[in-house]
């Protein structure tokens, strides 16, 4: 059987494409390697599913580091308010919370999946468990695919296989060999929005310890800003963690690089010194590493002290305006050495794909096959943490979807 077009990968971008160019009047194949579609959407936003974020079009590509002006035709046709209304439209219930990001109200990323499927099954969009291997092209057009059960004929072909990030949900890199089979260029993939391991102990020390409402600056080895945050951060057994981190590797460059972490930002030094000073006084005759517990999380002192060289049995009135001076600097400018990102399969988007020259940015299509579209995380586009990266997935697929089904016409 032929079908008008089929689409690799059911995941987001995938299922969001088929159910695009099913409501166009099309024949759609989807074929997904999995046993079930959006393995890896069940587990976004902490398996919460952080839809996207309601803003406009322009903050979306401002949140985008990476390619974002590739995104501008896309992101302009299908904005978040697009995205919101669709899955309102489909029973799916939104709330937004901090920064903006848009979950289900039930809070279960399951709700978001039932709605993609249940759209598939209204528009009769056929879905077949398969591991596509080849797109099938002649003459430098796109006539089907070969997958381990057998060829699929078809005018287009989508390919929304994702990047290799989380490789348990079927993420392992297919569609970048599929693309630079047909021609295309394909980016050194690693990992964006990672967490970051670190050098010494110190972090280690503090597993498991979450820091709220701080500031975070990384800085590369010249003391260079390469990026700023304001919000979470986490201490894990290889170094850091948290949305402001996971923000800041898709900065990371080169080594040498360091995270400042103010951890009294709503303090001046001047007010800092005064506050601790204040403290001392209070519980002049404990102990230092009993008199700090008002102003440091408990595990984060021996750190702080070690650090300072200060003996945690002295006393709180032995305290030198020297040493209180040193604290002060130390509380604004916490630093950690960053030795590099943690492994791409840890990462929740992949950074590196398909070439962004090699595809017109307003439908989506090769330039090196005519009929091939791509749509989602297999092109060289990220984001931040904040339902970004989930919405160039939809305006992507979007747009190819949209383009393929008119290219079929003609």
């Amino acid at each position: 059987m032929k079908y008008d077009g089929i689409i690799i990968g059911g995941g987001p971008a995938g299922m969001f494409a088929a159910i695009t160019a099913a409501r166009q009047g099309k024949r759609v194949l989807l074929l997904e390697r999995n046993d079930r579609l959006g393995k890896k959407l069940l587990i976004t936003g902490k398996g919460r599913c952080n839809v996207t974020n309601d803003c406009s079009a322009q903050e979306v590509l401002q949140n985008t580091p990476h390619n974002g002006r590739f995104l501008y035709s896309a992101m302009t046709a299908f904005p978040p308010s697009e995205t919101m209304k669709f899955f309102r439209q489909c029973g799916c219930e939104l709330k937004t919370e901090r920064g903006n990001r848009v979950f289900p109200v039930t809070d279960k990323s399951q709700t978001v999946l039932d709605c993609l499927t249940g759209e598939l099954r209204r528009w009769n969009v056929t879905v077949k468990t398969d591991r596509v291997r080849h797109i099938l092209s002649e003459n430098g057009c796109v006539t089907g695919v070969v997958g381990d059960a057998g060829k699929y004929a078809s005018d287009w072909v989508i390919l929304a296989t994702g990047g290799v990030s989380y490789p348990a949900t079927g993420s392992t890199g297919d569609g970048y060999s599929m693309a630079a089979e047909l021609g295309h260029t394909i980016l050194k993939q690693e990992g964006s929005l990672v967490p970051l391991e670190a050098a010494g102990e110190d972090c280690p020390a503090m597993q498991g310890l979450s820091l709220r409402n701080v500031s975070v600056k990384l800085v590369n080895a010249k003391g260079k800003l390469l990026y700023q945050d304001f919000g979470e951060l986490l201490f894990t057994h290889f170094g850091v963690s948290g949305p402001t981190v996971l923000s800041a590797s898709c900065h990371l460059k080169g080594d040498g690089c360091k995270l400042l972490i103010d951890l009294k930002p709503a303090l001046e030094e001047k007010k800092l010194d005064e506050r601790i000073l204040r403290d001392m006084q209070m519980y002049q005759n404990r102990a230092m590493e009993n008199a700090l517990t008002d102003l440091l999380p408990r595990s984060m002192i021996p750190v702080i002290l070690r650090r300072l060289d200060i003996d945690p049995a002295m006393q709180a009135n032995s305290l030198t305006k020297q040493k209180r001076r040193e604290l002060v600097q130390l509380l604004k400018a916490f630093d950690v050495e960053i030795t590099g990102k943690r492994p791409v399969s840890e990462a929740i988007i992949t950074s590196g794909g398909v070439k962004v020259s090699e595809i017109d940015p307003k439908t989506m299509e090769s330039k090196r096959v005519k009929g091939l579209f791509f749509a989602g995380e297999i092109i060289d586009c990220d984001a931040y943490t904040g339902g970004f990266n989930l919405q160039i997935a939809w305006a992507t697929a979007y747009a190819a979807a949209l383009a393929a089904g008119k290219s079929g016409e003609q």
